[in-house]
């Protein structure tokens, strides 16, 4: 019989142990949970706040008065557009010298 109790004495005294050992994992566990839930409300907050810095930043007047102001940039109007062509024509035949166009017209030669 004292066997049977020491046994059972044993057995209650694992299990109070393991209890313990699972209440203070489970503490630790709900304040990690916690610390998470804290840095995911500030890592959310911090990501609204560049969401709208971002849109600030990028405000039409705002990038205008920076291509003006920083970049030296100018509307564009048609005395200030200059026309490009691209192909295959374009670039096999070389556009003739002014003097050329005169002399062909009829103008006078230099």
């Amino acid at each position: 019989m004292t066997r049977l109790s020491f046994f059972l004495l044993l057995a209650v005294l694992a299990s109070s142990l393991y209890l313990v050992n699972v209440q203070y994992r489970s503490r630790q566990l709900y304040s990690e949970l916690d610390r998470a839930r804290s840095q995911a409300r500030s890592l959310e907050a911090e990501g609204e706040r560049l969401q709208v810095e971002k849109r600030a930043q990028a405000a039409p007047l705002r990038v205008e008065t920076l291509a003006r102001n920083q970049l030296h940039m100018r509307s564009v109007t048609p005395a200030i557009t200059d026309y490009v062509t691209y192909g295959a024509q374009a670039s096999l035949t070389p556009s003739p010298a002014p003097a050329q166009r005169a002399s062909r017209a009829g103008g006078p030669s230099q």
